[in-house]
C-alpha cells in the first residue's frame, strides 16, 4: 500500500512542477514617447486594457520618455498614450507574447504629420491608399461619413455666400425687393447668421420705404421682426442703435428711445451719436419736438458731441418769438449751443451755418413791408 501511495505521489509530482510552470508565464510591454516637438515625453500615462479578460494596468513615462511594465497575463490588450489628460493616440488588439516585452510606442509628432494629411485629404475629398491601409474600418467609415458632410457643407455655404452677396449688392443698389428675396434665402439656409439677419431687417425698412400703405406697413413689421430676431442671436449696441432709427421710422417713439437708451448703456462711448442719430431721423420726418429730446440726450451723454450742439441750436431756433419790433427771441440756451459748436468744431462742417445763426439772434428783423419800386418820399421838400 505504501508502495502505491508512493508512486502515485511521483506520478503526481510533474503535474504539480507544470502547474506552478504555468502560473510563473508572464509578459511584459515596453516603449517611449516622442511629444509633438519630437522630444522624448516625461510623464504620459500609458493605459494597458486587457480586452479577452478584464484587466486595467497604468503606468507612466520617465524623464527619457520610456516606459516599462511586467508582470503582465498573457492575452489581448488596446494600449492608449493619455496626455494632460486626454486619449492621444492608441493601438488596439495587440497580443502580448512570452519572451522579450512587446514595444509599444507613440510619436505625437508623427501621428500630428497624419493627422494633418488625413484632413487635407478630407478638405480634397480623397485618401490615398497608404491612407486607407493606416485606418481600420470603422475610421475609414467615419472619414468617409465626415468628408460627405463636408462636401454638403461646402455646397450649402456656396448657396449661403451666393444669396447673402446677391442680396447685399441689391441692397446697395435700393433694389430693397430683390434684396429681401436674395436674404431670406440666405436666412432659411442658414438661420444662426447675425449679418443675414441684420441686414435683412434693413432691406425691409429700404422697402417700407419704397411702398406706400399697408404695403410698407407690412413690410416696416417684417423689418422690425428681423431686428428682433438679430437681437436673439447676438445682443449688441450696434443692432439697437439701427433698430430703434427704424422704430423711429415706424413712429414708435418711445420705443426707439428705450432702445437707444440700451445701446447706450451697452456703448456709453456712443451714446452720444446713438442719440444724434435719432434726433436727425426724427427732424427728416418732421417730429421736431421728440428730435429736440433727441438732441439734448445726445449732450448729456456727450457734451463734446458737437453736431449735436448744432441741431439743438437749430432745433431752438424753431422755437423763438418775435417781438413787435423785429426781434428775435429765442428759448435759453439757443446762442450758447452754437458757440458750443464753435468752440468744439471751429472749421467744422456747420461753422459758417453756427456763425450766421448767431449774427441774425443779434439783429433785428423788419416787420413792416416796403415796396421796393415806390418813388422817393418827397417829405421835406418845398411847395411852390
Amino acid at each position: 500500500m505504501y508502495l502505491r501511495l508512493s508512486k502515485l505521489a511521483m506520478l503526481a509530482a510533474p503535474f504539480v512542477l507544470l502547474a506552478g510552470g504555468a502560473m510563473a508565464q508572464t509578459t511584459s510591454f515596453e516603449g517611449e514617447v516622442k511629444g509633438e516637438d519630437g522630444q522624448p515625453l516625461k510623464g504620459a500615462l500609458i493605459k494597458i486594457e486587457r480586452t479577452d479578460i478584464k484587466g486595467n494596468y497604468k503606468v507612466k513615462t520617465d524623464k527619457k520618455g520610456r516606459y516599462f511594465h511586467a508582470g503582465l497575463p498573457i492575452g489581448t490588450y488596446n494600449v492608449t498614450c493619455e496626455v494632460n489628460g486626454k486619449d492621444v493616440d492608441r493601438v488596439q488588439g495587440v497580443r502580448s507574447r512570452l519572451g522579450d516585452p512587446t514595444p509599444i510606442n507613440f510619436d505625437l509628432q508623427e501621428l500630428k504629420k497624419r493627422q494633418q494629411a488625413l484632413q487635407a485629404a478630407a478638405e480634397a475629398g480623397t485618401l490615398t491608399a497608404e491612407q486607407a491601409r493606416q485606418m481600420s474600418p470603422e475610421q475609414k467609415a467615419a472619414m468617409e461619413k465626415a468628408m460627405k458632410d463636408r462636401q454638403q457643407a461646402m455646397a450649402k455655404n456656396k448657396a449661403l455666400n451666393d444669396a447673402f452677396n446677391q442680396g447685399m449688392d441689391a441692397l446697395k443698389a435700393k433694389q430693397c425687393d430683390q434684396a429681401t428675396q436674395a436674404l431670406i434665402k440666405a436666412s432659411e439656409l442658414d438661420p444662426k447668421q447675425v449679418a443675414v439677419w441684420g441686414n435683412l431687417a434693413e432691406a425691409y425698412v429700404c422697402l417700407a420705404g419704397q411702398k406706400t400703405g399697408a404695403e410698407s406697413e407690412a413690410a416696416m413689421t417684417k423689418g422690425l421682426e428681423a431686428y428682433q430676431k438679430t437681437l436673439e442671436i447676438k445682443d449688441d449696441a450696434a443692432t439697437r442703435n439701427n433698430y430703434a432709427l427704424a422704430l423711429a421710422r415706424a413712429k414708435k417713439f418711445p420705443e426707439a428711445q428705450a432702445e437707444l437708451q440700451k445701446a447706450a448703456t451697452l456703448d456709453p462711448p456712443n451714446a452720444g451719436r446713438y442719440y444724434y442719430n435719432l434726433g436727425a431721423v426724427l427732424t427728416n420726418i418732421n417730429q421736431l419736438e421728440p428730435a429736440g429730446e433727441a438732441f439734448r440726450k445726445a449732450i448729456e451723454a456727450d457734451p463734446k458731441y458737437a453736431p449735436a450742439q448744432y441741431q439743438l441750436g437749430l432745433y431752438l431756433v424753431s422755437k423763438a418769438q418775435m417781438s413787435a419790433d423785429g426781434k428775435l427771441t429765442p428759448p435759453p440756451g439757443t446762442k450758447e449751443a452754437f458757440q458750443k459748436y464753435l468752440e468744439l468744431e471751429p472749421t467744422g462742417p456747420f461753422a459758417e451755418q453756427a456763425k450766421a445763426m448767431l449774427t441774425s439772434l443779434d439783429s433785428t428783423i423788419q416787420t413792416q413791408y416796403a415796396n421796393p419800386n415806390a418813388p422817393p418820399s418827397k417829405k421835406g421838400s418845398k411847395k411852390k
